[in-house]
């Protein structure tokens, strides 16, 4: 068990996706102090912004797995499956986003005691554009050491 844990913790596919989540999540306080100016360390462990986490995860798993491997089976189903999750973060979880901002104001407009709605759950395309490329740079940094 522990000698697994040590291969796993050796894995440079593994050891791309973490890279690439954790960057982008660090990334993802900085965008948005330099938009904001404030300092939102919440953002740590939340979805949406820029760039995308689960973007750059996705990547770097199909391009850490194709720097291992090449063209095979696994990584043809890594590709499938991060198209699958940058698909859904533009479109329902974007769209989730949209309207958690509507239902806001409404409840807010009509003085509704409420929890106030996250909004933060989907990205746009540049953020998941961006979320991808770092993912794809990180896998191939990992791999070059």
């Amino acid at each position: 068990m522990a000698q697994d844990l040590i291969l796993l913790l050796q894995n440079k596919v593994f050891i791309s996706i973490v890279l690439a989540w954790l960057i982008s999540q660090i990334l993802k306080v900085f965008a948005n102090y330099y938009k904001t100016k404030k300092f939102d360390k919440e953002l740590l462990w939340k979805s949406g912004g820029m760039p995308s986490s689960h973007s750059a995860s996705v990547a770097s798993l199909s391009a850490a797995i194709y720097l291992s491997s090449g063209v095979t089976d696994l990584f043809v189903l890594s590709l499938a499956f991060a198209v699958l999750v940058m698909y859904d973060a533009r479109g329902v979880r974007y769209e989730s986003s949209k309207h958690a901002s509507l239902l806001n104001r409404i409840i807010k407009s009509m003085k509704v005691k409420s929890e106030r709605l996250e909004e933060r759950i989907g990205h746009r395309t540049k953020e998941i554009i961006a979320g991808a490329v770092l993912g794809i740079i990180i896998a191939y940094a990992v791999f070059l050491l």
